[in-house]
């Protein structure tokens, strides 16, 4: 019976699809009180006056609550949840501000109410007087001596400097035939999930702990940190996912809201509800993607690359809730699929007075695919040569794996590269997308009138981190398994794919595997679903466990029966004698036996149930690899962009399901098409937010969207027994890059350098008329 591999339909949908799903904001408890929440209206300023009387009067208001009002937790601010030596100033939020905003949407007040709508109504009649203060939007304007503070008093905006590299940079540039700069930007953006945040808390039976529901990416570490804000051993804390509406990043973050409403719970004794508005996601959730670089290019005369050298400005917002996990997951992957003698760059990162941001698909690695691929279409163009020519040469070569690029991953080892084949990947992509045929195709637009261009972009991603997810599976009486882990999904499907790894194991039908994930009260142990690590992760720890109880039910069967084990297998739910199969025994009956009976031993000394839990240690990053192609038309009256052909070509290892796959890639590309033309949040020079709704910030829809073609490699990896890689983000890494890279081509002629994103109808027009 073999599952793996296989084009498997997504055991969550049917339920998800009827509306049968649960998701926080459907959790109603018995004298559940609702929360709103009173937030800045300046982006930086001092709070001089709070009146919450007119609130107080507002019908089915119950409290109104300051941080002055919350004791020792409205003093301290939240824990660093990465500290770093790289860290120069620590900035995390307070639960409620204590005198200073220091972006739009920080949140001041809290309103406790009878129902969502009077706590809407009492949020409203808050009145604050502000002195506003000095406003710093811009990250690398912000690193100026004399810039404006993101916080009052502070030294400067500087969270920390990140320096990475290797090799001779000096003697690379000093042979180069070929020396180019490029100054590369990359605006923020939001992630929006379809679900937005939300909370419920509760109290436990007897108080003797807390219990809290909340749609997060990582229920452990919302444990480990309301536990420690709380000063309680963490089981004392159960945090559970429900059905989560997409998480895509932010939702790794822990939150304010997160510790306010457990502080809350304890103070009111009631169970409270907090969901998130769509107004409130724009202004309180994190965001991304906001870096400048400065570059410099190294290269010879054939196109290979030498070295770059650079310096880059991070915009981390006005809080570090994530450390600088992201800034530095900017760094690690910045060769690229190319193997070059020397890097040097330095990353600061600037604390402005925007929303805090955190890792949104890709987490940094967009922003490092970004500007390798621009520095390899500017060698290109210079040299007059085919971008994808320049690519290929420089790519490290199938015999060079395990490569290390010399880089470091942020807990300091050698960022490694354990399988791949870029060229072939490269090959079959420009295969697929008829690259030789592209000059036809364009005089045809050029006869209606049309521009048309098409780019190409590589990528590595370093998928599948550890140290561990685990999971726990269990035969059930009935010989049905139950698969327990701690890694939430958003709708990843991750119950599909680990119920068709224990199916395999287990010889059991798909049917018969339950998956249950993300309560911390189940699994004690677990860090969360981010970087494309879960099927690797958990994946690996349910192949194991589930190995274990094939195996105790294969000693259970040979003890009983007087035989080798060897000579057993498993097939349809039975331990069956493999020659012949002329005896079987159901797992549910050897559960019910090792269930144990009151005064008898269990058979052959073996441990009770049918059951095992593995934490299955990853030895390091898997790269899943790939390239992808896009072809544009551009309306050089309009400035508009038609994305005609979209090509994919991957290698995500050995893939568990397909279907699966292709579904994450897909997603991950209409993410990355976004960025390169439609997501952008836009302040004014006060810090307001003027993309505040869906007709100002754009999110590319069903027309926009072309039908993206994929193409298979798998190069197995060594690193893990499924021999698989990730694949939630390789879509999203290179697609800006690609995008822009198939803009500047159809522009060509106009002399067009296209070094930003996102790019809009009017940058084109400016292009075109500027040559006109």
């Amino acid at each position: 019976m073999s599952f793996i591999g296989k084009r498997v339909e997504r055991l969550e949908d049917e339920r998800l699809l009827r509306g049968n799903g649960c998701y926080v904001d459907d959790i109603r408890l018995p004298d559940m009180w609702h929360v709103g929440f009173v937030r800045s209206s300046h982006a930086h300023a001092r709070i001089m006056n709070v009146d919450v009387s007119r609130a107080l009067d507002t019908p089915g208001v119950r409290e109104v609550l300051l941080a002055a009002d919350l004791g020792d937790a409205g003093e301290r601010r939240m824990p660093q949840a990465f500290p770093s030596p790289a860290i120069t100033l620590s900035k995390t939020q307070y639960l409620l501000a204590r005198g200073e905003v220091c972006y739009v949407g920080e949140a001041i007040a809290v309103v406790i109410a009878d129902s969502r709508y009077a706590a809407e109504d009492g949020v409203n009649a808050v009145d604050i007087d502000y002195e506003p203060l000095p406003v710093v939007t811009d990250c690398q304007s912000a690193l100026g001596a004399d810039s404006a503070r993101a916080h009052d008093g502070a030294d400067s905006n500087l969270a920390g400097r990140l320096q990475a590299g290797y090799g001779d940079i000096d003697g690379a540039f000093s042979k180069a035939d070929v020396k180019l700069t490029r100054h590369i930007v990359m605006h923020r953006g939001g992630c929006h999930s379809m679900e937005g945040r939300g909370v419920v808390t509760a109290l436990q039976p007897g108080h003797a702990g807390l219990t809290l529901w909340t749609s997060t990416q990582s229920p452990h570490a919302v444990r480990r940190q309301v536990a420690a804000f709380l000063g309680w051993e963490e089981p004392r804390v159960r945090v559970m996912t429900p059905d989560v509406g997409g998480g895509f990043g932010p939702k790794a973050a822990v939150y304010p809201e997160e510790l306010l409403l457990a502080v809350l719970a304890l103070r009111l004794g009631v169970p409270l509800k907090w969901t998130e508005d769509r107004r409130e996601h724009f202004l309180s959730t994190t965001q991304q993607r906001d870096q400048v670089w400065d570059i410099e290019i190294a290269a010879t005369a054939e196109g290979r690359l030498l070295a770059l050298r650079g310096k880059g400005a991070h915009d981390n917002g006005a809080y570090l809730p994530y450390g600088l996990v992201l800034p530095q997951s900017s760094l690690w992957p910045f060769p690229g699929p190319y193997a070059m003698e020397a890097l040097d760059l330095t990353l600061d990162v600037a604390y402005t007075n925007l929303v805090p941001t955190s890792p949104v698909r890709g987490a940094g690695r967009p922003n490092a695919a970004f500007v390798m691929e621009r520095c390899i279409d500017a060698v290109a163009r210079h040299l007059q040569m085919d971008p994808a020519a320049v690519r290929e040469v420089n790519f490290v070569r199938p015999d060079q794996f395990p490569y290390a690029t010399g880089m470091r991953y942020r807990d300091g080892s050698m960022a490694s590269y354990d399988s791949g084949d870029f060229g072939a990947c490269l090959r079959k992509a420009l295969e697929a997308a008829k690259y030789d045929e592209f000059a036809r195709r364009r005089e045809a637009s050029a006869e209606a009138g049309l521009l048309r261009g098409i780019g190409v972009a590589s990528y590595v991603d370093d998928t599948g981190s550890g140290p561990f997810e685990g999971a726990t599976v269990q035969v059930l009486s009935t010989g049905s398994a139950l698969v327990v882990t701690g890694a939430a999904g958003q709708g990843q499907g991750h119950a599909t794919i680990l119920a068709q790894i224990c199916a395999e194991r287990l010889g059991i039908e798909l049917g018969r595997v339950e998956v249950v994930s993300g309560d911390t009260g189940r699994m004690p142990f677990g860090l969360g679903t981010f970087g494309s690590r879960i099927a690797v992760a958990a994946g690996s720890s349910v192949n194991q466990a589930a190995g274990e109880v094939a195996a105790k039910a294969i000693r259970f069967a040979a003890q009983i029966w007087k035989t080798d084990a060897g000579a057993l297998g498993l097939a349809g739910g039975h331990v069956v004698e493999k020659a012949g199969e002329c005896r079987s025994i159901g797992l549910g009956d050897i559960a019910r036996a090792l269930a144990g009976v009151p005064g008898m031993p269990l058979p052959g000394g073996l441990s009770p149930g049918l059951e095992a839990t593995a934490y299955m240690p990853i030895s390091g990053p898997t790269t899943a690899s790939g390239t992808q192609v896009a072809e544009v038309e551009i309306d050089p009256q309009t400035g508009h962009v038609d994305i005609v052909d979209y090509v994919v070509a991957h290698d995500c290892g050995r893939m568990l399901n397909p279907m699966l796959v292709e579904g994450q890639i897909i997603g991950g590309v209409v993410h990355g098409i976004g960025n390169a033309f439609y997501e952008r949040m836009v302040y004014d020079a006060e810090g307001q937010p003027l993309s505040m709704n869906y007709g100002e910030y754009l999110l590319p829809t069903a027309p926009e969207i072309p039908a993206i073609r994929i193409v298979h490699l798998e190069t197995p990896s060594p690193l893990n027994p499924l021999e698989a890689k990730g694949a939630g983000e390789g879509g999203t890494i290179p697609a800006a890059a690609a995008l822009i890279a198939a803009v500047e081509h159809a522009l060509s002629e106009h002399g067009a350098h296209v070094d930003h994103h996102p790019v809009s109808p009017q940058d084109i027009l400016r292009w075109v008329e500027a040559e006109r």
